[in-house]
């Protein structure tokens, strides 16, 4: 018998336009940036991929233009070849040959997974063990900066019934500005949302243990990555301590952080980001530490396209419980599409397709309008 092989694997970087200016405590995006994977086998079958990540550097340590140049020199001419059906293999090669660069091996592993689906006629779910839901609560970013504009926003997704939770990015004006901002939202929507805030690392821990208070007090369901990962001590006198569940972001660069936190009693949530932790079976690694420790979970983004959104979605279809939902709103902060068939969301959930593979094929006409030349 002969087993398809990897032929090729490109790496497309795309600019698409957002729909408004999106405001994160250390960058503002005025549009966003993916690199797309077309992985193609000896057979015939083509996986694509995605990896995403937010404001250049600003976020973390790999951009559009650094994955693609170390998938190019590195991480593709190294699967040239191997069994295509065989991710274990490939991607235990990738581990050995390239450290980190796991925005770029998630993406490479969804192409992968894709691959296999199409070629066995199975949706993704099914290759990482077999969906347990067929859609998932979609919280929604309040990211403008102004108070009154963010309730208005709020209030439509409610009325078109597309989203009921609502997470706010603060951190980046000063703390009582931050803190009257998320307060009158909450108080506007009432018991008709969840309201949660977005830290990003921005607080010391003096404002933190202040200001967890008075968000829990005031209504606040959630508050993610209040202070800097790297005070992990601090992170587990703030789990603690505080009123209101904390939620562990941008301190899971790795399995091998979800377990270090997990042992450290430093979360309660852990925020589940297929695009930090190496691709969509090696999230599920995070989720089953979560699990085992009793921490609850949160189906992150990176702000993906619908490429990687569904690969994201997915892989979180399969777990037994997810908490507090997810955030895979990412294809609806964009004004354009380059596939051809965009998620459908609905009744405040994202509706996960059961074709082969992600479900999804590129739209040729829109890829070559927007990838970067």
């Amino acid at each position: 018998m002969t087993y398809p092989t990897i032929d090729r694997l490109d790496a497309i970087i795309v600019d698409l336009p957002t729909i408004r200016p999106h405001k994160l405590a250390m960058h503002t995006m005025q549009k966003q940036t993916l690199v797309v994977l077309r992985l193609r086998c000896s057979d015939g079958v083509e996986g694509i991929g995605e990896a995403t990540t937010i404001g250049g550097l600003a976020y973390g340590y790999e951009s559009p233009e650094g994955i693609k140049a170390n998938i190019d020199a590195y991480l593709a001419p190294a699967l040239l070849g191997l069994p295509a059906g065989n991710i274990n293999a490939a991607m235990q090669k990738l581990d050995k040959l390239a450290k980190g660069n796991t925005f770029a091996k998630s993406g490479i592993e969804t192409a992968l997974l894709d691959a296999q689906g199409k070629r066995l006629g199975l949706a993704v779910s099914e290759l990482l063990g077999g969906r347990v839901r067929d859609s998932l609560e979609v919280a929604w970013t309040l990211a403008s900066g102004d108070t009154a504009r963010d309730i208005a926003e709020a209030e439509h997704m409610l009325e078109i019934r597309r989203h009921r939770v609502f997470k706010l990015k603060i951190g980046a004006n000063p703390l009582e500005q931050d803190l009257k901002h998320v307060i009158s939202i909450k108080r506007a929507l009432g018991e008709r949302a969840s309201v949660r805030v977005d830290v990003n690392q921005y607080w010391d821990e003096s404002q933190a243990f202040r200001a967890c208070r008075l968000l829990a007090d005031n209504g606040i369901d959630l508050i993610e990555q209040p202070i800097s990962r790297i005070n992990r001590s601090g992170q587990i006198r703030l789990n603690q301590s505080s009123p209101a569940p904390i939620m562990a972001d941008e301190s899971i660069e790795s399995v091998e952080d979800a377990f270090s936190l997990a042992a450290d009693g430093a979360a309660s949530i852990f925020a589940l980001k297929i695009a930090k932790n190496g691709g969509p079976r090696a999230v599920l690694r995070t989720a089953q530490i979560a699990q085992a420790a009793g921490i609850a979970l949160y189906g992150g983004t990176m702000l993906e396209g619908s490429i990687g959104t569904l690969a994201s979605a997915h892989a979180f279809l399969t777990l037994r419980q997810l908490t507090w939902g997810t955030e895979l709103f990412g294809p609806l902060l964009l004004t354009e599409e380059i596939v051809n068939e965009p998620p459908v969301y609905r009744d405040f959930e994202l509706h996960v397709p059961r074709t082969p593979g992600l479900g999804l094929s590129l739209n040729e006409e829109r890829l070559a309008r927007f990838c970067r030349h």
